[in-house]
């Protein structure tokens, strides 16, 4: 060997570039290699390190890709690159090239949330509004495709400049599928875990079109106005509730309620209706008791109670449309929480008309204070 030619092999070996990329932060997707003019001598080193894919990219165009290992860049193992280039029997040369590194492992904890309140139609409450947030993890499953789709010409490219395009697109799957669901409203918080699944099966196709792998997604919270979740306690323990026991216990607050009022004729008569009822109720639980005692050993033997007496029912009007059957109890809850007024028509067995409540000799109490007849000539 010459001496030119160990001078020109000594240079060679001294200047064979070493192309790795060491990554010290936490919030890095992509890091494109920078070098002088991008050049790449024959024979360097590439050094790719776990959690990480090496991407070649020749004037804008997707070449090879190389998975976590150490290589020696020649023709035999970049085969696209030569076949770009043009390569027949390989190169000597340095060569042009940019080289983009990929974290691969999984970005964990990014959260989503919908900007704007989703709209839903639910049966019983009609139009509601509902918000809903929680995170979510990815990774990039493929490399090139995710480099020439979303990273292009940046060369470092961070999860939050991804995580807007992938926010906007979360919200949007989101509130397809929770529309598409049709489920009634308090059972999108109580089934978090179901909706998330059948969410991330929605998203996954749009993530891996771009080169992401939706890894988790999660629903955490789902909310909804105050107003709205009164209303659904209130109906689910209506829901559960006799509504015969419920109806009787209104009927007591409302008689505690006017009996606070001070000189109020309506809640002064008020009280004296509900209390007359009571008074006939008590009446007719203790008057058997009363007679039993009253009667011969004998007598109290033999004798049957008579058959206890069906209670009214009365059928009103409200908004144009039948309502009820109620008991006079019923009918007086509904007169006190102004359901029902003086004005309402109602009508029970024996009634050629429907008839406003004032003009219902026993419904009369419901008005407060009575009439004086007139006096005496």
């Amino acid at each position: 060997m010459g001496l030119f030619d160990k001078i020109k092999e000594k240079l060679s070996n001294e200047f064979i570039d070493i192309i790795e990329w060491l990554d010290y932060t936490d919030d890095t997707i992509c890091h494109r290699f920078e070098r002088y003019q991008n050049e790449i001598k024959n024979n360097a080193k590439l050094i790719v390190r776990e959690g990480q894919t090496a991407v070649f990219i020749n004037e804008g165009q997707l070449a090879d890709v190389f998975e976590p290992g150490t290589y020696t860049l020649n023709t035999q193992n970049l085969p696209i690159l030569a076949t770009l280039k043009g390569w027949k029997y390989g190169f000597n040369s340095p060569f042009k090239a940019e080289v983009y590194f990929v974290n691969t492992h999984l970005f964990t904890d990014e959260k989503w949330g919908t900007k704007n309140p989703i709209t839903l139609n639910d049966e019983r409450f009609g139009l509601v509004e509902i918000r809903a947030f929680g995170t979510y993890a990815f990774k990039i499953s493929d490399p090139g495709k995710f480099i020439v789709d979303i990273v292009g010409t940046d060369n470092n490219f961070t999860n939050f400049e991804i995580n807007e395009h992938l926010k906007s697109l979360i919200a949007t799957r989101f509130t397809d599928t929770v529309g598409e669901a049709n489920l009634p409203i308090e059972l999108y918080a109580a089934n978090t875990t179901e909706l998330s699944e059948t969410c991330k099966e929605v998203m996954q196709p749009e993530f891996e079109s771009v080169g992401i792998s939706l890894e988790k997604f999660f629903i955490e919270n789902v909310s909804m106005p105050e107003d709205l979740k009164k209303e659904i306690f209130e109906y689910s323990r209506i829901d559960k509730l006799d509504l015969d026991k419920l109806t009787k216990f209104k009927t007591a607050k409302a008689i505690e309620a006017a009996a606070k009022q001070e000189g109020g004729t309506a809640g002064a008569g008020m009280g004296m209706g509900m209390g007359f009822v009571l008074a006939q109720q008590m009446g007719g639980m203790m008057a058997p008791q009363m007679g039993a005692q009253q009667m011969p050993p004998q007598q109290q033997a033999t004798a049957a109670p008579p058959p206890i007496p069906q209670a009214t029912q009365y059928f009103y009007a409200v908004n144009g449309q039948q309502a009820g059957p109620v008991n006079y109890e019923q009918l007086g809850a509904l007169f006190a929480n102004r359901t029902v007024n003086k004005e309402t028509l109602v009508w029970k067995q024996g009634m050629g008309n429907w008839t406003a409540i004032k003009d219902v000799e026993e419904l009369k109490a419901f008005l407060g204070g009575s009439t004086p007849p007139p006096l005496p000539n």
